[in-house]
This record gives structure tokens, C-alpha cells and sequence, in this order.
């Protein structure tokens, strides 16, 4: 349960402001139909984590406990480094909509390509090597892709303005930075850190 809450709130945190929640912003201003968009955003997360779920779970059997506890330590640290950092869209992301595709298919193609290489990917592996869990993690961080990202489609720019996004980055930095200091000291090492 708490791999799941973990990696529900901090990828929640960490998407406000992010590339893939202004891409959801994009989405909803273009198409103006929110249920497909929702859904695509949904599978295309959905696809994307397990992914990087199934990476991160391979990782902690090719590395040695130790090996595993410095570099997942170091790898939220630095996350909480990246999340400080604003993202904008890139103009291959968005060239995504200009596909025949569907308001659907559009949005979980668009999605699936934001996503690759983005915080709550890497987010996404670190957690999985972190707490062992990979369902838990995958299903708590879609989650919290969908927190962050519903809103944004039905809300859209009337949400956009009101949102303190320096104050939740700051918030989800400090986070990834406890997660990474308790890590590296191995603090919670019972509680599956």
C-alpha cells in the first residue's frame, strides 16, 4: 500500500506544471472532447509505466543491494533537482496532433512520446527498484498521472493560472529528496527502501 500511495502523490506533485500536463491543456483547447482525451491519456500512461516499471524491476536484480541503494539514492536526488527545472512543449510533441488519427489515437500517441525520457517515467523506474512492487507502483503512478491530468482536460485554461506550480514542484522536490537522503542512509530499509 504504500508503494502505492508513494508513487501516487509524488508523480501527482511532480506532473503539475510538467511537458505532459501542458500537452493535456493542448489537447483539450484542440479537440474540446475530454472524454477520449482522458482515456488516451490513461493508456498511453498506462502502457509507458509498466514499461518503466518492468525496467526498474530488472534493475534490482542486476545490481547488488548496495550498488542499488546509491544509485536509487542519487537518482531521487536528482529528480528533485529536474523537478525544479520548468518544461515546456516541444514542437515534435505537439506535431503529434497533426496525425489522422483520432482525437484517441492522437492523444496516446502524443502522450506515450511526451512521456518517454520525462520526471515521472524516471520517476516511475527508480520507484519500482525502490519498494519491490511493480503493480503497486505502475497503478499509483498512473494515478497520479490521472490526478494531475483530468483536470487539466475538463478545467483547462480556467485551472491553469490558479495552480502555485513553484510551491508543488517545491513540494514534490522535497520529497524526492527525503526519499533520496533516507535512501542512501538506508533509513527504512524494513519498510522496503
Amino acid at each position: 500500500m504504500e508503494a502505492f500511495l508513494v508513487s501516487t502523490g509524488v508523480v501527482a506533485l511532480a506532473e503539475i506544471g510538467d511537458k505532459t500536463q501542458l500537452l493535456a491543456f493542448l489537447l483539450a483547447a484542440r479537440f474540446r472532447k475530454p472524454l477520449p482525451i482522458c482515456l488516451g491519456i490513461f493508456i498511453a500512461t498506462l502502457v509507458n509505466h509498466a514499461g518503466a516499471g518492468a525496467l526498474g524491476a530488472w534493475i534490482t536484480t542486476q545490481l547488488s543491494p548496495q550498488t542499488l541503494r546509491w544509485v536509487l539514492g542519487l537518482s531521487f536526488l536528482a529528480m528533485a533537482v529536474w523537478i525544479l527545472i520548468p518544461d515546456k512543449i516541444d514542437a515534435e510533441e505537439e506535431g503529434g496532433a497533426k496525425l489522422k488519427l483520432g482525437v484517441l489515437g492522437t492523444t496516446i500517441v502524443a502522450f506515450f512520446l511526451a512521456e518517454m525520457g520525462d520526471k515521472t517515467q524516471i520517476a516511475t523506474v527508480a520507484l519500482a527498484a525502490q519498494f519491490h512492487a511493480f503493480v503497486a507502483v505502475v497503478a499509483g503512478t498512473t494515478l497520479g498521472m490521472m490526478i494531475a491530468n483530468v483536470p487539466a482536460v475538463f478545467l483547462g485554461d480556467r485551472m491553469a493560472g490558479r495552480v502555485p506550480v513553484r510551491l508543488v514542484h517545491g513540494v514534490a522536490a522535497l520529497i524526492f529528496a527525503a526519499l533520496g537522503a533516507a535512501t542512501l542512509l538506508g533509513l527504512g530499509a524494513g519498510l522496503g527502501f
